[in-house]
């Protein structure tokens, strides 16, 4: 049957025994192992900027003593680092913190905006555009105005608050385009409207707090990396673990949607149930990255993008490539945040806004979308 053979394609290959059967094989393998591949170059790349990341700042570190000192702290591993113990105490309280954070939030709004594209089968689906990371960065600047950041690791109040706040843009978006599947062109708008409305109400709450209070707020909501330690990481690392876990078990399912929901249900699977999942998941994990960086725009739009062009539209591939790539490419921005203007220090979010509001005009150039 054509539906069965379509969700084949996104499946790991089977043994085929025809005539032509080596040479089927041969191929198939050589597709399989290919995403692997990438998988690994992606992976090193990600090893290469996380040392780069923890060796660059204002008090410059040997790449090979960082190297050292981070491979030294594995189990059963002893080696002897040439840094300092002023240097050790940089590496580890300050630089690594600030690095593994990139990465996690990069990975999980790279994650999330893959996602997003594949459940609402529109590539210009994101969590900035969508409104998401308005809702969420509104619920996080409430928390943080009312004096809310209370509570221990991920059952902290910022991420509870901005989980709502995402939730709630997201319902109101889909709710405004009505018949959201079927004209996801109205969703994106929807999100635009959702997005300026939450923008509006996070602006009248800044005018409301003291100048403490709104200085700390518009610091965090221009998107900043910026960490007191290993805390953040505590909020957003399982976060990203069980979201990260529930959307990868869903790739497949996006593949199949990407066919069409009625080929979907032939076989078994309920679209809305589904596409519900995975919204509410990305919507947790942005929340969480949100609630400990601020508002950095486009990392979910321009990451699965380019993942495509290396990777083709299979979201089995995507979505892994988009969490490690994801990954690299905020710790690479952030990089460029610290040493374009040093000693001062640029905020992480405008960055990727440079980067990412061409790269829209582009897709929107060669994607025009048509509101129905």
């Amino acid at each position: 049957m054509t539906v069965a053979g379509r969700v084949d394609d996104v499946s790991t290959p089977s043994r085929v025994t025809s005539p032509t059967g080596a040479t089927l094989n041969r191929a198939a393998d050589q597709a399989f192992r290919l995403p692997v591949l990438m998988l690994v170059v992606a992976g090193l790349i990600a090893m290469a900027v996380t040392v780069l990341s923890a060796s660059v700042g204002a008090a410059g570190l040997p790449v090979g003593g960082v190297l050292t000192s981070m491979v030294d702290r594995l189990p059963m591993i002893e080696l002897s680092s040439s840094l300092t113990a002023r240097q050790q105490d940089i590496l580890f309280q300050i630089r690594l913190p600030r690095t593994i954070l990139g990465l996690l939030v990069g990975g999980s709004l790279a994650l999330a905006g893959s996602a997003y594209q594949g459940a609402f089968r529109n590539p210009l689906a994101d969590p900035y555009l969508l409104g998401v990371s308005a809702g969420a960065g509104f619920g996080a600047v409430l928390a943080l105005g009312f004096g809310l950041d209370i509570g221990w690791g991920p059952f902290a109040a910022v991420p509870a608050a901005a989980f709502v706040g995402a939730l709630v843009a997201v319902i109101s978006a889909a709710s405004l385009a009505r018949n959201a599947w079927a004209s996801p062109a109205t969703l994106l708008l929807a999100g635009v409207a959702v997005a300026a409305l939450f923008s509006a109400a996070q602006t009248f709450l800044l005018q409301r707090l003291s100048e403490t209070q709104a200085r700390e707020a518009l610091s965090w909501l221009f998107g900043q990396l910026n960490t007191t330690g290993w805390s953040e990481i505590s909020i957003l690392g399982p976060y990203l673990l069980v979201c990260g876990l529930i959307l990868l078990a869903h790739r497949r399912h996006l593949d199949v949607l990407r066919v069409g929901d009625d080929e979907a249900r032939s076989i078994g699977l309920n679209p809305a149930r589904t596409r519900l999942i995975i919204i509410i998941t990305a919507s947790l994990l942005t929340a969480a990255a949100v609630s400990v960086s601020g508002l950095i725009a486009f990392v979910g739009l321009v990451v699965p993008h380019a993942v495509r062009l290396v990777a083709g539209h299979s979201y089995r591939i995507i979505m892994p490539m988009a969490l490690i790539t994801g990954a690299s490419f905020l710790a690479l921005v952030d990089i460029g945040a610290r040493t374009i203007s040093a000693p001062a220090e640029l905020p992480v979010g405008v960055l990727t806004a440079f980067i990412g509001a061409p790269f829209f005009a582009l897709i929107l150039r060669r994607n025009p979308v048509q509101a129905r």
